[in-house]
């Protein structure tokens, strides 16, 4: 068996030719002899630590992109021999690199040099040397000390081993494919580190380092000492634009496959709060680090003018409808042909327009992997955009200009919509006093506050209320002011999208407006739309405005300034005269509504006609905790009932039959509610069937979804007004016992609720303290609950613990329901606090390896791992910390399953 280790050197097999070379251009780089041991730390000049990609012609080959992490736990990547937190005996920050998922101390980053690591590359050198390199791309092997999935080899799961002392690695696995293989002979051979690799299931996006070449700096034409070569250059040069003269020092070299639709993320840091610098990693794991681009750090220009060349090309943009109105404005500029389809992952907090392509209304925790494969799958359709010109309205008297106004409009086109009145009015002074005192917005719930009371004071004030009489407008000819001054609107929406005012539908539902053509954002066609106060109240409870008419072309003229807002972007406008009209058409991805967990109708089986599924509630406390462990998860939730539902319905259909249930109406043969069990207004389906992990489900996005697609027996959702998770009904039914478990016991009072214990709860208690195994087992036999507490609330285990009785504690942990490891004391403390406080080392492994939570807290709000610190217990206090450490990079899903 092979030991592969990044701070030792494998024996390699003799008949192995040019292994040396086979490793140099791998990823186990680290294979090879290391270089002479390190001298004392701080004797090499400090390196810097990047946390973006390198796009300038020093940009160093295989460099790592470093980003803050609080993983914890002794094991650096650069191994025992080259760590220098190890050689400083202190604790120090540590860093992740978010292409490779490999984590190290900071001081240690340098020392990745030498052991001869590199990042995957992103890129290949061009020059004469490379002419002959494959054009294929090569595995990036990684060393894993902790590895989800399956060997590819043999099929077997990989051990996770965290005892005090193993250090082992597991697993070998590509950071390009994410294929992983177990660390032996057997399963990972050298030849494979020559195989060409295939790139993942996501190879159809991803752009590989082949395509991007780092160009060599033309010679500098004074150096030339002919004169007629010099001339000739110069002469060259200067018949090239700006752009096209100036060297660039990469370039972009694709190679065309109808099967490929390469991809191009944009990511707004700034857009629902941290979430775009989290997202920005987990898409640099995923794909190239070349084709992830931070908005912050200079706009998307750049990007799209070196990829302008690449076939088939796809956009996704990270952020709010602002960032996709960037990227789309940007394109105009840059004119390409064919203009590359935009898709949205919504990170703002209106997303109308994401809302309006199917792509949701927030981004809540779907995994990466997901989202990939709907920007791969979607459907590509047409966006109508419409200019915007404004020009003063020199017909407006001295009297009606405004010091404050202003002449030009923040935006020239709009993709969603132009309004004026009260809302723009709400909207802007929301702007003014946000960039007065930014410190006092940075909640979403605050940032409501506030739009809801200077939406109370301006309906007082009724500042918007004469709109009308200042107002002309003339929809294709046809002038409406007379219809306007009748309806006395407080607002007008011209709108091109059906979403609105994050999510509401204001021209209304399509079967609502039969005097008028069904409202779509591809057709050349701006719905006008007024409201009143009243009908502006009720759009948030499904109603909507007056509709005023469809039509192509606008000319609106103020009479005097007036606030009004462009795609969220708001001023006060002074007297103008506005025109809109069609600008253009944009390219975008529509999310497609997917079926590919029901059978198709040439299957051997069919969709049935009905569906009878267990519905299942979890509470958000208990889906935080716990939704990175499907298992406890589905322990911790709460029947809800029977819900029956067409074998084809999608989501949507079957949220109208569980609110049936819950209200009690009959929802089919056999269904039943739980009594006494009631979901809040706002709950929302969870994905149950991804590898890992449960999602959350957009409500916007329920029409996208077949039940099949996210239940199989039973179907979860998530009320997020549940904080604890509630009692359980007191009837249920009892575990089937396993073939060696005795019959299930009669039930009894329990000693924390004032009764009598019984004489088997008694002897039970006594056997745990006095570490009678055998007649704590007979106990058992006879019909002891093992689930018994004492008046303090302290469980069997508690006990066993107490008296350090490690047969015991097994049997319990083999025996015993799952909510044993983890139940509390009246002080809080669980079984696996007072094992560390009292230095039981192997009572410890026994209760970690059985599950238990480390991350849970005493009154004091100590975890186990501090219970050992207090203790003394060093030792054990850094095994603790290890599996607390594995468990936290399980909550973060550092990894992904093969």
């Amino acid at each position: 068996m092979w030991r592969y280790r990044s701070w030792d050197v494998p024996q390699m097999p003799a008949e192995v030719p040019d292994t040396q070379k086979a490793i140099a251009k791998s990823g186990l780089q680290h294979l090879a002899p290391p270089n002479p041991s390190p001298g004392a730390p701080g004797s090499e000049p400090e390196r810097q630590i990047r946390s973006t990609v390198d796009w300038s012609e020093t940009a160093t080959y295989g460099e790592h992109i470093w980003f803050d992490t609080n993983v914890s736990g002794d094991f650096c990547y650069v191994g025992e021999q080259y760590c220098v937190a190890k050689m400083l005996q202190k604790s120090v920050s540590r860093r992740k690199c978010a292409a490779c998922k490999i984590v190290v101390h900071t001081p240690c980053i340098g020392q990745l040099e030498k052991i001869n690591f590199r990042c995957k590359p992103s890129f290949r050198e061009s020059g004469s040397r490379n002419v002959r390199e494959p054009t294929f791309v090569r595995h990036h092997w990684v060393h894993r000390r902790r590895q989800d999935g399956k060997c590819r080899h043999c099929g077997k799961g990989f051990q996770q081993k965290f005892t005090f002392h193993s250090k082992e690695i597991v697993a070998i696995s590509c950071s390009w494919c994410k294929q992983a293989y177990h660390n032996k002979v057997s399963c990972f051979m050298i030849q494979q580190i020559e195989e060409p690799c295939s790139l993942g299931a996501h190879a159809a996006v991803v752009i590989p380092p082949t395509w991007i070449l780092r160009a060599r700096r033309p010679q500098n034409p004074l150096k030339v000492s002919k004169k007629k070569k010099r001339t000739s250059f110069k002469r060259k040069s200067s018949k090239k634009g700006p752009e096209e003269g100036r060297w660039k020092p990469f370039i972009i070299k694709p190679t065309p496959s109808p099967l490929m639709k390469p991809l191009l993320v944009f990511v707004n840091p700034k857009s629902g709060g941290n979430q775009g610098s989290k997202i920005i990693q987990s898409f640099l794991w995923y794909l190239n680090p070349r084709q992830v681009f931070d908005l912050s750090q200079g706009g998307p220009k750049e990007a799209l003018e070196m990829y302008r060349k690449v076939h088939n090309l796809r956009i996704l943009a990270c952020g709010g409808d602002g960032t996709v109105g960037w990227i789309l404005s940007t394109l105009d500029q840059l004119r390409l042909k064919p203009p590359p389809p935009v898709a949205i992952l919504p990170l703002g907090t209106g997303n109308d327009l994401a809302r309006t392509l199917n792509w949701g209304g927030g981004y809540t925790d779907e995994p990466v992997s997901k989202i990939l494969s709907h920007v791969e799958e979607g459907n590509v359709v047409q966006l109508d955009r419409w200019d915007l010109r404004a020009e003063p309205n020199l017909e407006a008297g001295p009297d009606d200009r405004d010091e404050g106004a202003t002449d030009r409009l923040p935006l020239d086109v709009f993709n969603n919509y132009f309004s004026l009145g009260f809302d723009a009015h709400v909207t802007l002074e929301f702007h003014e006093s946000r960039e007065a005192n930014p410190e006092k917005f940075n909640s979403r719930f605050r940032n409501k506050m506030f739009y809801a009371g200077t939406a109370f004071s301006d309906f007082l004030m009724g500042s918007s209320k004469d709109l009308a009489k200042h107002i002309r407008v003339v929809c294709d000819g046809t002038d409406l002011t007379p219809k306007i001054q009748d309806l006395k609107p407080q607002c007008i929406v011209f709108l091109n999208i059906p979403r609105y005012c994050a999510g509401t539908m204001p021209w209304g539902h399509p079967g609502d407006h039969h005097d008028f053509e069904p409202q779509r954002h591809d057709d050349g066609y701006l719905e006008v739309i007024g409201f009143t106060m009243t009908s502006l109240a009720a759009l948030q409870v499904g109603g909507h405005g007056e509709r005023l008419t469809q039509c192509r072309e606008v000319v609106l003229t103020t009479a005097k300034a007036i606030p009004v807002q462009v795609d969220g972007e708001p001023c006060k406008l002074a007297a103008s005269c506005i025109r809109i009209a069609l600008r253009n058409q944009a390219t975008m991805v529509q999310k497609a509504k997917r079926r590919s967990s029901v059978p198709l109708h040439s299957d051997q089986q069919p969709v049935p006609e009905q569906l009878r599924i267990q519905l299942r509630r979890v509470s958000m406390h208990d889906y935080e905790v716990l939704h990175y462990d499907k298992e406890q998860l589905k322990e911790a939730s709460v029947p809800l009932g029977t819900v029956v539902v067409p074998g084809d319905s999608d989501l949507e259909l079957c949220r109208t039959h569980i609110e049936r249930l819950q209200q009690g109406e009959p929802n089919g043969a056999g269904a039943k509610a739980v009594s006494g069990q009631k979901l809040s207004p706002n709950w929302c389906f969870l994905d149950a069937t991804t590898a890992n992990r449960f999602y959350r489900i957009d409500r916007a996005q329920e029409h996208l979804n077949y039940v099949t697609e996210i239940a199989q027996d039973e179907l979860y959702v998530l009320d997020p007004e549940l904080l604890g998770t509630p009692a359980r009904p007191a009837l249920e039914a009892p575990q089937s016992p396993g073939p060696t478990s005795p019959p299930p016991p009669s039930p009894r009072p329990r000693p924390d609720q004032g009764d009598i214990m019984p004489p088997k709860g008694e002897g039970l208690i006594e056997a745990a303290e006095s570490n009678d195994f055998c007649k704590f087992q007979e106990l058992h036999r006879a019909g002891g609950d093992l689930m018994l507490r004492d008046e303090r609330g302290r469980t069997l285990l508690h006990h066993a613990v107490r008296a350090g009785s490690k047969e015991i504690v097994r049997y319990l942990l083999d025996h015993a329901p799952t909510e044993i490891i983890d139940a509390v004391e009246e002080n809080g403390e669980t079984s696996l606090h007072q094992a560390a406080a009292l230095r039981q080392r192997t009572i410890c492994h026994y209760i970690v390896e059985a599950g238990a939570s480390l991350m849970k807290t005493d009154l004091q709000g100590d975890t186990p791992r501090q219970r050992a610190e207090k203790a003394q217990d060093t030792e054990l206090a850094a095994y603790l910390e290890n599996r607390q450490h594995y468990q936290m990079i399980q909550r973060e899903d550092q990894e992904t399953a093969v």
